[in-house]
C-alpha cells in the first residue's frame, strides 16, 4: 500500500493551528484530521473533514500518561482513515512534544510524515516568547502541574518544525513585529503566512533524524548574525575555552543579554565534553551532551552524517571539534558590552599556555549541576 501523507500541524497558539488545520482540509479534496482533545483530564480523539467533526471517541490512559496516550493513539486513528485520504493532517494539542509524536508515524507503514508546521498566533507570539508564565497556570493545560515555561516551549516548537506559518493579528504591525521575530527564531525556516498557505497535497517526507539534528547542540540549525531594527541576532563564536569560574561569575548577565540564545560551548575544566547552552526569556540550563569527537576519535565512525559534517566544519588541528558557538537573538543587544562580557571568560594566554593538565584542576562550580 502506497503511504498516504500526513502534515503534523502542532503550536501552543490553539487559535493559529485550528486555522492552519482549516485551511489545509478546505484546499485539499479527500483529506481528514485527526486532533486529541485534553480537556477535562481525559483524551478525546476528534476526526474532523472540511466540513466539521465527523467522530469523536474517548481514549483509554496508556499508563496513566497523557503523551504516550497521544503518541500511541495517533498513528493508528490516521492509518484508520488512511484508506480513504488523499492527506492526513494531525493536530497536537498545545504543549505536548512534536518530536516523539513524528518519530512514531514515522515509524509506522502506510504513513509519511510530509510536513512538520508550527503555527503561531502573531498577536501572542511577542508576549509568548519573553515571559515567565507556567504552563500550568494558563489554561487549559494538558497536565495541570506541568511546570515548563511557555516560553522554553514556544521556543522548541518553532525550532522543531520544517515550517513556520504565521496567523495574522488584527494589528498589522503585531504581525510584521511577529514575522521578524519567526524570521530569526526560525533560522532559516520558511514561514508562510495563513493567507499564502497552499495546501497541495505534499509530495515530499520529512526525515524524523534531519529535525533532531537541527536541534541538538551539535549540529543546531542556528540564526544568522542579522539586525532587523526591534529584531537583532549576534552570533558569538571563539576557539579558546572558557574559564569555569569567571564564566560562572557571568552567567546572570548572559543569560539575561538576549530573549533567545542557544548553541554549544566548552569549559576548562571539562574538555572533553560538549555543554549545551539552552536559554529563553531568562531561564537558563546548561547540559551534558556527551563528548567531542575529538575527545573520543572512535566515536567518529558512529556518528550521524550530520554531527560529522558539522564536526569537519569546526575542525581546527589541536583543538578538534571544541567551540564556543552561541546565538543570541532579542531586542537592543549591546554586541560590543556581550561580546566583552564573554571574552573575558576565555583564557588568557598564560591560561592556555599552562595546559589542559592544569585547566583540570580548575574549580568548577558548574559541578554541582552537571555532576
Amino acid at each position: 500500500m502506497a503511504s498516504v501523507p500526513v502534515v503534523v500541524v502542532a503550536g501552543l497558539h490553539a487559535r493559529a493551528r485550528g486555522e492552519v488545520v482549516r485551511a489545509l482540509l478546505s484546499g485539499v479534496s479527500h483529506s481528514a484530521a485527526v486532533h486529541h482533545d485534553l480537556r477535562g483530564g481525559r483524551v478525546a480523539r476528534v476526526v474532523l473533514d472540511a466540513w466539521g467533526v465527523r467522530g469523536r471517541a474517548d481514549v483509554p490512559l496508556a499508563h496513566g500518561c497523557v503523551p504516550c496516550t497521544v503518541r500511541d493513539d495517533a498513528p493508528r486513528a490516521l492509518l484508520g482513515l488512511a484508506h480513504a485520504a488523499s492527506l492526513l493532517v494531525l493536530e497536537i494539542w498545545g504543549a505536548l512534544e512534536t518530536r516523539p509524536i513524528v518519530e512514531e508515524i514515522a515509524r509506522t507503514p502506510g504513513l509519511r510524515p510530509a510536513a512538520v508546521l508550527t503555527a503561531v498566533d502573531a498577536s501572542a507570539l511577542p508576549h509568548d516568547i519573553a515571559c515567565d508564565e507556567r504552563l500550568g497556570d494558563r489554561p487549559p493545560a494538558a497536565v495541570d502541574d506541568d511546570d515548563r515555561y511557555v516560553a522554553e516551549v514556544l521556543a522548541r516548537q518553532i525550532e522543531y518544525a520544517s515550517g513556520l506559518v504565521l496567523v495574522p493579528a488584527d494589528d498589522p504591525d503585531d504581525t510584521a513585529l511577529a514575522a521578524r521575530v519567526l524570521d530569526h527564531l526560525g533560522a532559516g525556516l520558511p514561514v508562510t503566512a495563513l493567507p499564502e498557505l497552499t495546501a497541495a497535497t505534499p509530495a515530499g517526507r520529512v526525515d524524523p533524524a534531519a529535525l533532531a539534528a537541527q536541534v541538538h547542540p551539535a549540529t543546531v540549525r542556528l540564526p544568522c548574525d542579522r539586525d532587523s531594527g526591534d529584531v537583532v541576532t549576534v552570533v558569538w563564536r571563539r576557539l579558546r575555552p572558557l574559564h569555569p569560574v569567571r564564566f560562572h561569575d557571568a552567567i546572570e548577565d548572559v543569560a539575561g543579554a538576549a530573549v533567545r540564545s542557544r548553541g554549544r560551548m566548552w569549559l576548562a575544566s571539562r574538555p572533553g565534553t560538549l555543554l549545551a547552552w539552552d536559554c529563553v526569556a531568562g531561564l537558563l540550563a546548561i547540559e551534558d551532551r556527551g563528548p567531542w569527537l575529538a575527545a573520543r576519535p572512535t566515536a567518529w565512525a558512529a556518528a550521524s552524517p550530520a554531527r560529522r559534517a558539522a564536526t569537519a566544519l569546526d575542525w581546527r588541528p589541536g583543538l578538534g571539534d571544541r567551540t564556543q558557538l552561541i546565538a543570541f537573538t532579542g531586542g537592543g543587544i549591546d554586541r560590543a558590552a556581550l561580546f566583552g562580557l564573554l571574552d573575558r571568560c576565555l583564557l588568557t594566554d598564560e591560561e592556555m599556555l599552562a595546559g589542559a593538565t592544569a585547566w583540570e584542576s580548575y574549580a568548577d562550580p558548574f559541578a554541582a549541576v552537571l555532576d
